[in-house]
């Protein structure tokens, strides 16, 4: 995948987007960012918003600019300290969406982030095309996060 670029991959029950970059920067320090709710929409452009307590087995109350006037919320369904999260939000069968995060340190004191959302469900042919195209947003998230973590080091 390359760096900061999100790839998008459908089929008829299925819609998932990815973007991975290199991030000059430990895990620890990004893990601070990605896990201090009340401080993501200060390096995150592609949140407006974000409430609740990002932990395992907490809900969020999430608001983006891409989706102006609605909350997401998603519950926190796997976490790793420092390591990996997932986010989950919906009701399968019909339509859930599913968001991972995964930090892999490199040898040379960098971070490899990578982060991918499916939505799947026997809805998602119904509102595929209603949805906007995320691949914009995650490759921001990314360059966001990114930015942010460099900028702290």
């Amino acid at each position: 995948m390359s760096t900061n670029a999100a790839e998008k991959t459908e089929s008829t029950f299925r819609l998932r987007y990815a973007v991975a970059c290199t991030i000059a920067a430990k895990p620890a320090q990004i893990w601070s960012l990605l896990t201090d709710a009340a401080r993501f929409p200060v390096w995150n452009s592609t949140v407006s918003r974000l409430d609740g307590t990002i932990a395992l087995g907490e809900r969020l109350a999430l608001q983006v600019p891409l989706a102006p006037g609605r909350t997401f919320r998603p519950r926190v369904t796997a976490l790793t300290e420092g390591a990996s999260m997932e986010w989950r939000d919906g009701m399968a069968p019909m339509f859930r969406g599913v968001r991972r995060f995964e930090l892999t340190p490199n040898p040379d004191g960098t971070t490899e982030f990578s982060m991918v959302e499916e939505l799947s469900g026997i809805m998602l042919p119904m509102i595929k095309r209603s949805l906007p195209d995320f691949r914009d947003a995650f490759s921001t998230y990314a360059a966001d996060l990114k930015r942010a973590a460099e900028g702290a080091s």
